[in-house]
């Protein structure tokens, strides 16, 4: 059985495909970086059949390039990401 990975490089087209396989549930990941101050980014997994579609965005000043989500500042200025703000969006 063999699976295949593909890349989904904008934001409207990866809205097109749930719109289109209307999944349940979709997976993400938080990746930080260390440090943390610009390297956090979000990747969300959309598996269908023997295809898993992922999307890859990333920080830049204050919020997620693509998707627009805002980040969060620890004490120490580190950014990141709420799972609550995902789930919402």
């Amino acid at each position: 059985m063999s699976s295949e990975v593909v890349r989904v490089k904008s934001w409207e087209e990866f809205k097109q495909l749930i719109l289109k396989y209307n999944p349940e549930s979709i997976a993400y990941n938080i990746e930080q970086g260390v440090p943390a101050r610009n390297l956090t980014s979000l990747r969300l997994m959309l598996p269908v059949e023997e295809t898993q579609y992922v999307f890859l965005d990333t920080a830049i000043e204050g919020h997620l390039r693509k998707t627009h989500i805002a980040l969060h500042k620890d004490k120490h200025g580190n950014m990141f990401i709420k799972d609550e703000d995902i789930k919402i969006f």
